[in-house]
């Protein structure tokens, strides 16, 4: 079984190393997200949400339901584990 999850593991590192082969450079200054969107919000992210700070506006009203969906996923997250805690605890009395 050792020798599976090894090889597994193993298939998974070379599947994620070849994949972000493929990946967009994060130095790139002429990449789409450098030249469009940073300029945008930098220029125009009080005028168009009033927030006090730029990562406000990003988070909070540019992308507002992305923002919604992980905090879901965290507190659904910490449900689970608390009810799994709970049940261990219940069963060792």
């Amino acid at each position: 079984m050792k020798k599976v999850t090894f090889f597994f593991l193993m298939l998974m590192a070379v599947l994620f190393i070849f994949v972000s082969l493929d990946l967009a450079p994060t130095d790139d200054v002429n990449s789409p997200a450098a030249t469009h969107v940073s300029p945008r919000y930098i220029e125009e992210a009080h005028e168009e949400t009033g927030a006090a700070n730029m990562v406000t506006a990003v988070l909070a009203d540019y992308r507002g339901y992305d923002t919604l969906g992980e905090t879901t996923v965290i507190f659904t997250a910490g449900i689970a584990c608390l009810l799994i805690l709970d049940v261990r605890q219940k069963q060792k009395w």
